[in-house]
């Protein structure tokens, strides 16, 4: 092939990828790059001036943003590890080849994750009411004697929030351990169970260690989702009692169309978030001894 042929291939090749690329610096990169622009402005509605870093000094000193990052990174250390775990132990479970009905659960369980993030977390709201479903059962049973507060007790609403998180993605997280299952030769397991390795054995030293590039995948994601959480928050307890809720993402929410907009700062703390994202996914990688 000569020198003008494969111009006109790669001609040919850019020409093909050329509206996906437009679109996506359109809609990707050109958001990306005004939001981190109207990062450095302040001012109110379209207002708005240069003031260089000045929002991002006062994340440091606004007490609402500390207390949102707070309660986020208390839903990530709590929720994503229990999800990550209930995922793996459903996936292996039913991965059982001596289960029956394997269909009808697998598809039980994920089901949560497709329905409306809207609907799901109202359903919650009353769940969890003081006379829902879930305090009406547990006095039924004699658990609790009265009515525990799980939307207006700031204890018992981030548990809350955490539940209903958890219900909703554990399904997802498990779709990809589960795949990455019956990607493992069962001859691995076979030797294993000839040389007297016991089922916990097998798990510890054959299946965990399959598994390390979906758990770094799925913790990765979760976090990341974790991170950004809004629908939940801002449909069960909308931040409340007291800001005890608040995440990161209701806060954006509030800055930008609740209170005085602030567009500005609103965008600054979008940036904080990227910031975070970074961090995090950087040291779980390290921990995990990726070097791909």
């Amino acid at each position: 092939m000569n020198y003008s042929m494969r111009s006109r291939a790669k001609l040919t090749g850019w020409l093909f990828i050329a509206i996906a690329v437009l679109m996506i610096c359109l809609f990707y990169f050109y958001p990306m790059i005004q939001a981190l622009l109207l990062s450095f402005k302040t001012g109110a509605g379209a207002n708005l001036h240069f003031n260089g870093i000045s929002n991002y000094k006062r994340l440091f000193s606004d007490k609402t943003f500390i207390t949102a990052v707070k309660n986020t990174f208390i839903y990530l250390i709590i929720q994503v590890p229990v999800m990550i775990i209930l995922s793996m132990m459903i996936s292996v479970l039913l991965n059982d080849s001596k289960l029956r009905f394997k269909g009808f659960f697998r598809t039980a369980i994920f089901l949560p994750c497709v329905t409306s993030l809207v609907a799901y977390s109202v359903v919650f709201k009353y769940l969890f009411g003081n006379d829902g479903l879930i305090n009406m059962a547990l006095m039924k049973i004699h658990l609790i004697g009265q009515p525990i507060a799980w939307i207006s007790d700031p204890f018992w609403a981030k548990i809350t929030i955490v539940l209903a998180i958890t219900w909703r993605w554990t399904g997802y997280n498990m779709i990809f351990f589960l795949s990455s299952l019956q990607n493992i030769d069962s001859s691995i397991y076979e030797a294993a169970r000839i040389d007297g390795a016991s089922p916990i054995k097998q798990f510890f030293f054959i299946t965990f260690p399959m598994l390390k590039p979906i758990v770094l995948f799925t913790s990765i994601t979760s976090t990341i989702g974790t991170l950004q959480l809004f629908d939940e928050i801002m449909n069960i307890t909308k931040g409340g009692p007291g800001n005890s809720t608040l995440s990161i993402s209701q806060y954006i929410y509030n800055l930008s169309f609740k209170y005085t907009p602030d567009f500005g700062y609103a965008a600054t703390v979008s940036y904080s978030v990227v910031v975070m994202i970074i961090v995090l996914s950087v040291l779980q990688i390290k921990l995990a001894g990726d070097k791909k």
